[in-house]
């Protein structure tokens, strides 16, 4: 249903140009959710907002597509686009306390969208009330402010307010980032549920591989703007094939086991000036001399799982 394409972002700076995304390409189907995880400045979040065409003013889309039922959403006019957003395409931003307006009731703004495309006020709340009461929230929520809600009670919110509108892409940029555990449980349960239900693609973007791996069918791993792996959830987690990916997994405390968690040495390149061949390889405890000066390519590992690493495609 949502295909991307070699899609590419990057930032003006006062510095210079920052490539925060770099030829990045994933897809996903009705009633499934694609993935992508990465640790804080691997250029998910402006992936997001690269699909939405909601990046800011200092930035811009330098190649690729986005195509929406064979429809090529970067080809579009601003004005043609905002027939998609919030129609076919939404977006849940991180961190719902800041997505809401505290001077309106919750309720009015979830069905704003609805009211502005011309379906009377009473019908509209109407339809936010029976939303509501499908993402767990009480009748009577609506007529609420949002000082009044907890956080739990905010994301579901957010949540429902990308929903009215029967969107068949949804992006979820760490949309359970700002809550305890066990209303992350809850609202991962309520979007596998609408996902199957409603047969929505979903995007995830987050830095927890263990959320990603509830809800996601595949996977792919985000490192200094590139997709360094990608590949059905199973064999990700099972079979890491890229360095980055077995640093991650090699991170994560693991119950009932002795073996303490590793850290990745090192930190994020900065991305006005990226390393030279491949990305990672200043990290990289595997690296090879071609790493330093080539960039990999992106080389099969099994039927659907791919690495951008030269251990599995060595120079000619």
């Amino acid at each position: 249903m949502i295909e991307i394409e070699n899609l590419s972002a990057q930032y003006f700076t006062s510095r210079g140009i920052v490539k925060a995304v770099t030829n990045v390409s994933l897809h996903a189907g009705p009633g499934e959710a694609a993935g992508i995880v990465g640790e804080s400045g691997s250029g998910k979040s402006t992936l997001a907002l690269s699909v939405s065409r909601l990046l800011p003013r200092n930035a811009c889309l330098s190649g690729g597509r986005v195509i929406l039922d064979g429809e090529d959403l970067t080809a579009l006019d601003n004005q043609s686009f905002r027939q998609v957003r919030w129609r076919k395409l939404t977006l849940v931003f991180q961190g719902a306390m800041s997505s809401l307006n505290p001077t309106l009731k919750v309720g009015f703004q979830v069905a704003e969208p609805l009211i502005d495309s011309g379906l009377p006020r009473g019908e509209a709340l109407a339809r936010v009330e029976s939303l509501f009461e499908k993402v767990g929230l009480a009748k009577g929520v609506s007529q609420m402010y949002p000082h009044q809600m907890s956080g739990g009670m905010k994301q579901r919110a957010v949540i429902a307010m990308a929903l009215i509108t029967h969107p068949k892409v949804v992006v979820l940029d760490e949309p359970t980032s700002a809550l305890d555990v066990t209303v992350q449980a809850q609202i991962m349960n309520l979007l596998k549920k609408l996902m199957r239900e409603l047969q929505i693609s979903m995007l995830l973007i987050t830095h927890d591989i263990a959320l990603a791996s509830y809800i996601c069918g595949r996977l792919h791993i985000m490192y200094a703007g590139e997709i360094v792996e990608s590949g059905p959830l199973k064999e990700v987690l099972a079979t890491p094939a890229h360095p980055y990916t077995k640093c991650l997994l090699e991170s994560i405390p693991v119950l009932r086991s002795q073996k303490t968690p590793d850290y990745i040495p090192g930190a994020p390149p900065d991305l006005i000036q990226p390393p030279t061949g491949c990305r990672f390889h200043p990290r990289c405890r595997d690296r090879l001399d071609a790493c330093r000066t080539t960039p990999p390519p992106s080389v099969s590992i099994g039927p659907n799982q791919e690495a951008r690493c030269w251990l599995y495609g060595r120079p000619e």
